[in-house]
C-alpha cells in the first residue's frame, strides 16, 4: 500500500479492484453454467421426446384396440343376434 496515500482512499481501492474480480469470476461462472445447460438439455431433450412418442403411441395404441374390441363385441353381437332369428324361424317351420 501507498504511504502516501490516505488510509481510506487505499480501502476504497482495494475493495473496487476485488468487486470488480467478484463481477469478472461471476459472468465468468454464469457463461460456463449456460453452457453446461446447453450441453445437457441436448442431451436430455431427445429422450424425453422419445418418451413423450413412446407415450403418444401407447395411448393410441390402447385407444385402437379398445375401439376394435368394441367393434368386434358389436360385430359378434349381430351375428349371433341374426344365428338365432333364423333359429326362430326355422323353429317355427
Amino acid at each position: 500500500m501507498d504511504d502516501d496515500k490516505p488510509i481510506t482512499e487505499q480501502a476504497m481501492e482495494t475493495i473496487t479492484t476485488a468487486v470488480e474480480a467478484t463481477k469478472d469470476a461471476a459472468v465468468t461462472a454464469v457463461k460456463k453454467v449456460k453452457k453446461a445447460a446447453k450441453k445437457v438439455a441436448k442431451k436430455v431433450a431427445p429422450k424425453k421426446a422419445k418418451k413423450a412418442s413412446k407415450k403418444k403411441a401407447k395411448k393410441a395404441a390402447k385407444k385402437s384396440s379398445k375401439k376394435a374390441a368394441k367393434k368386434s363385441v358389436k360385430k359378434t353381437a349381430k351375428k349371433m343376434a341374426k344365428k338365432a332369428t333364423k333359429k326362430k324361424k326355422k323353429a317355427k317351420r
